[in-house]
């Protein structure tokens, strides 16, 4: 039944032109304010008859008898699908996201740009998640020996991005060796990922133990990412927050509550939007988010992967309410994603 009430052209325009009316208004959409819009010549009577049967196909709902149609999670699906996966940036925001980033002069600036930005654009949360540690690119190692024998170690990526880590090593460790093993890494691996430098490492031990043995093993010990612990939910960065305590979805206070502590917690923000990764599309939409919380159902997620020299290294995005202006939502997302893209692959 739903598949055979968009079959028409006509039925999928409507529910399209619902979608959008209610998209800016925020209340219920009646049959004269779509005849009034569309492009077709059709009786209020004809309308009715149409919006009826999208609504018996779970496309639409009536909060009263006397009411307008509400679009449902599966309208908004069938519009981001086909409708907003069609539409192209409007040069007013491609001007706009280019102002705002294009002053940016490290990493962690224009992190704070495009989470800017992405907020902006939603109403919502703008999130960008940095790599997995295994997948983050080594410009700089340096490492320094604790009083009680603990060792830091801190990465440095193109850009100016640090990750730090405070370990207790197998066996100790001198300053000297310390010095010696940062040393190797800048030499031998700068521009390698972790994930790539401890593969090396592994196959120098198997087929050069004699030569790399005490150096390839100290390497190992302090730079592989299940040591130093993958703590991607602690390199988060959202903007927007009061936005979405605002938004009329949210009236239910516990629910509000549930929904500010996951974002809070970041590592539910980071396994939804990851997941994002793994899907073939170059923007992922998903309707309704409830690995987030309860309130998740009244959500949206809009995600695109950012690349450095084409390798995926992360994610970013808009999480807001389901009544949000999908077309410029998620070409303000494909946008941003590739200009921080461009940005990381700047040598």
């Amino acid at each position: 039944m739903r598949n055979s009430a968009l079959q028409e052209r006509r039925n999928r325009q409507i529910l399209a032109d619902i979608v959008r009316v209610y998209i800016e208004s925020g209340e219920p959409v009646s049959s004269r304010a779509i005849s009034k819009g569309f492009e077709e010549s059709l009786s209020t009577a004809t309308i009715r008859n149409v919006m009826a049967d999208l609504e018996d196909a779970g496309f639409l709902y009536q909060p009263h008898t006397s009411a307008g149609r509400v679009p449902t999670a599966a309208a908004y699906r069938f519009f981001a699908q086909e409708i907003a996966s069609q539409a192209t940036i409007t040069a007013v925001d491609r001007e706009w996201i280019q102002r705002e980033m294009g002053g940016a002069t490290s990493a962690a600036e224009i992190t704070e740009r495009a989470g800017h930005v992405l907020a902006e654009v939603s109403n919502g949360l703008g999130i960008i998640v940095s790599p997995p540690l295994g997948k983050t690119v080594l410009e700089h190692a340096r490492m320094w020996l604790l009083p009680d024998g603990r060792v830091v170690v801190v990465l440095i990526s193109p850009g100016g991005n640090t990750r730090d880590k405070i370990l207790r090593p197998s066996r100790p460790f001198t300053q000297t060796e310390l010095d010696a093993t940062a040393d190797f890494l800048n030499r031998h691996y700068s521009g390698w990922t972790l994930e790539a430098i401890r593969g090396d490492l592994l196959q120098k031990l198997a087929t050069e133990r004699e030569r790399y043995e005490g150096m390839a093993q100290s390497a190992l010990t302090l730079c592989d990412p299940a040591v130093l612990g993958d703590e991607s939910a602690l390199h988060v960065h959202v903007e927007g927050t009061a936005q979405m305590i605002g938004a009329t979805e949210f009236v239910d206070q516990a629910q509000l509550r549930d929904l500010l502590a996951a974002i809070e917690e970041k590592h539910r923000l980071v396994t939804v939007l990851n997941a994002c990764i793994e899907t073939p599309e170059p923007v992922h939409v998903q309707i309704g988010v409830k690995e987030i919380s309860e309130a998740g159902e009244n959500l949206a997620l809009i995600s695109a992967a950012y690349t450095r020299h084409d390798l995926v290294q992360g994610s970013l995005g808009v999480l807001g309410p389901t009544r949000m202006h999908y077309e410029r939502a998620m070409t303000a997302v494909a946008y941003v994603a590739q200009l921080f893209s461009e940005a990381l692959s700047k040598p």
